[in-house]
């Protein structure tokens, strides 16, 4: 499909959060490799990103639905002139949008899968939350085609004890609880998907144990597409203003709503990810 992207960012935080055995990116080649569930049954995805064309390969499954994947997972829907023209106006973000004009919010596949890794992540490394996650899906995920793993389903991982859990990922018992309740919460019906009542999803997801503001506003960014969400607790952030606290960072967005999350992704891009 033809359409406007700055791929470089894109790939920079795929390379960054992919999970071991899930997930293969080639940053050089532009490429990002997965085994994603259809109606139809499992099937390999393969996407390149230029910056004028995404190209999709995904033998066997439903075009439809893979091209609903595709436009949820780079955000391809969104209308960036109208990104410009709001974000383009302030002093601070000008020169970012001027830079990258075709930048756009990079969501996610697998709206369980984000919420696993990003519980995983609370307080530590990408690379040791790849790590944590990656035993995660070997312990409880399925082989898939292609010799990649298929993310564990929330069904395939709800009852299991933090004990387990604990012991399969080896992280505190604290973390092994929030995996589990996360766990029970999506196989009962939280829907961590874009079109979901995101009032709904914020209310459950904050009555988990080990699960705070900063931990649902970046999932209300990567997995229900709320252009609005703003992690004001985001450590990069606070780095990319050159602030001390989150309410300096709750005050800097104001001027940027409602399309606070192209502001986050702009200053992520500008510190941790510009490849």
């Amino acid at each position: 499909m033809d359409v406007a992207l700055d791929p470089g960012p894109i790939l920079g935080s795929l390379v960054a959060h992919a999970v071991p055995g899930v997930e293969a990116v080639d940053a050089s080649a532009g490429t990002v490799r997965r085994a994603v569930r259809f109606t139809t049954g499992p099937a390999v995805v393969d996407v390149r990103l230029g910056a004028d064309r995404v190209e999709v390969d995904a033998a066997g499954a439903p075009a439809a639905e893979v091209a609903a994947l595709v436009e949820r997972w780079f955000g391809l829907r969104d209308d960036l002139d109208a990104v410009r023209a709001h974000l383009g106006r302030d002093a601070r973000l000008a020169p970012l949008v001027a830079a990258r004009p075709h930048l756009r919010v990079l969501g996610h596949p697998d709206g369980f899968e984000a919420a696993v890794q990003t519980v995983l992540g609370q307080q530590v490394s990408l690379a040791a939350a790849r790590t944590f996650t990656g035993r995660f899906a070997a312990a409880y995920g399925e082989a898939g085609p292609g010799g990649l793993t298929l993310f564990p389903t929330p069904a395939a991982v709800a009852g299991r004890s933090p004990d387990e859990l604990q012991a399969a990922v080896r992280v505190t018992h604290a973390r092994a609880r929030t995996l589990a309740s996360l766990a029970e919460a999506c196989a009962g019906g939280l829907d961590l998907r874009p079109g979901a009542d995101h009032s709904d999803v914020r209310a459950r997801l904050l009555a988990l144990p080990g699960i705070g503001p900063w931990t649902v506003d970046y999932l209300a960014l990567r997995v229900l597409g709320d252009r609005d969400a703003f992690p004001s607790g985001d450590l990069v952030l606070r780095r990319a203003l050159g602030v001390d606290h989150a309410r300096d960072v709750v005050a800097a967005g104001t001027a940027w709503a409602p399309l606070r999350a192209f502001a986050a992704q702009h200053l992520w891009t500008s510190t941790a990810y510009a490849i």
